[in-house]
């Protein structure tokens, strides 16, 4: 593999929020192997990309995304071919990189297939940490079943069913996603805005399915992450040893300081509800009604609640929820953090270092210094300044992931 080198960059990482300024970075064999302060020449026979005095970050880190879908239209699934399923991932994964996204921590329906493939570099994606199938209750969020008696959930070999009920049965599942090669485990612990059958204020799983799941998950060192709006579902999910709450819609004061003394990450994906509340659903959505009626109660509340967690001291990470919406639109969820109360910097952390942590990589990803791996993008303007200017992919220059160039727009 080449050596690239990266000249003329103000580096910006999760540590403080001053940049170092004019540093030049040499990536090789997929590394960072050193930041200068001076230009060298001996890097001439190199690949060379010249930042012309841009802000050079991290890679992000999307804790929330499902490169896989799009949309989670029931419709799609009942009239496409499996194989569009994947043709369709393709673009949904360039679209991820092109918006500064190096990794994705996929909370349903990557396979080990699609890891495979980004790993052996058959096309451009953000590196995968995949859940594989969501755990969820019969009539549950993620219960694909319908009245009418047609099941819309995705099957094919290899790729588990995920409903699952009881100690017995939960405890198959989880080992059936393990086996399926996941590198965490996602629950479905609430109901949730797209089910057919349930809305987001009931909690699932009880208290015994919950610890049988996280227990099974812990004898592979695996973490589990839980889907969760029900704030009594969330009081579950902390009790049984989950790591992470996805959304979080009505927690209130004093879970948020459970959750901040416990050290358990909060992923509250702003983006996703305030997209949809302002663009809506397909008008061929035949459950969009049904949609919106709940996305309004969503709306009406997490935004307050998401902010008392903050100011309980709960650590966050980045999670878009791509995939509800489309996919690209990532970065927005920086300036939602930004929003509620986080600093710029607090907001680069979610979405780098912390994304990092939750598997034990901070070692490898999430800050660009010596010896990491070389996932780092090239933008217009310092984020510090003006978060908002990671919204605009266009403001997005280069995408560098292992040392190799994914993206690349002119500079002016």
């Amino acid at each position: 593999m080449p050596s690239l080198y990266i000249k003329n960059v103000n580096i910006i990482n999760p540590f403080s929020e001053e940049p170092l300024d004019e540093r030049h970075v040499l990536i090789k064999d997929g590394r960072i192997e050193s930041l200068h302060a001076e230009e060298s020449a001996l890097y001439a026979n190199h690949i060379v990309l010249d930042g012309e005095d841009n802000y050079l970050l991290p890679g992000f880190i999307d804790s929330h995304a499902h490169v896989m879908a799009n949309g989670f239209h029931k419709e799609d699934t009942m009239k496409n071919p499996l194989a569009l399923h994947f043709y369709n991932a393709i673009e949904n994964m360039k679209a991820t990189i092109d918006a500064g996204v190096t990794t994705v921590r996929d909370t349903g329906l990557a396979d080990i297939g699609v890891k495979m493939a980004q790993e052996r570099k058959i096309f451009p994606a953000p590196r995968l940490n995949i859940s594989i199938k969501p755990l969820a209750i019969t009539g549950g969020h993620f219960d694909f079943y319908l009245n009418s008696g047609f099941d819309m959930e995705l099957a094919y070999p290899g790729f588990p069913i995920g409903t699952c009920d009881g100690v017995e049965d939960v405890l198959k599942k989880t080992r059936e996603v393990i086996r399926a090669r996941a590198d965490f485990i996602k629950i479905m612990a609430s109901g949730g805005i797209l089910s057919p059958n349930t809305s987001p204020e009931f909690a699932q799983f009880n208290k015994k399915e919950l610890k049988t799941i996280v227990s099974e998950a812990e004898n592979y060192n695996l973490k589990v992450a839980a889907h969760c709006h029900s704030l009594e579902g969330i009081q579950r999910c902390v009790k049984a040893g989950i790591k992470s709450i996805e959304h979080g819609t009505f927690i209130d004061r004093k879970t948020s300081e459970l959750l901040a003394k416990k050290r358990i990450y909060l992923t509250p994906t702003l983006i996703v509800h305030q997209t949809l509340i302002k663009e809506g659903f397909p008008v061929w959505d035949n459950f969009a009604d049904d949609k919106v009626k709940k996305l309004k109660e969503v709306v009406k509340i997490q935004k307050e609640n998401i902010e008392t967690a903050y100011q309980c001291g709960v650590k966050f990470l980045m999670g878009s929820d791509c995939g509800v919406i489309d996919h690209g639109r990532n970065l927005g969820e920086l300036k939602q953090l930004v929003d509620i109360g986080l600093s710029p910097l607090e907001a680069i952390q979610a979405g780098t270092i912390e994304g990092a942590k939750f598997f034990n990589q901070e070692n490898d990803l999430g800050s660009i210094e010596t010896g990491k791996i070389g996932d780092v993008i090239l933008v217009k303007e310092n984020p510090i300044e003006n978060i908002g200017s990671l919204v605009d992919n266009d403001n997005i220059l280069a995408v560098i992931q292992d040392g190799k160039i994914l993206k690349d727009k002119p500079i002016y």
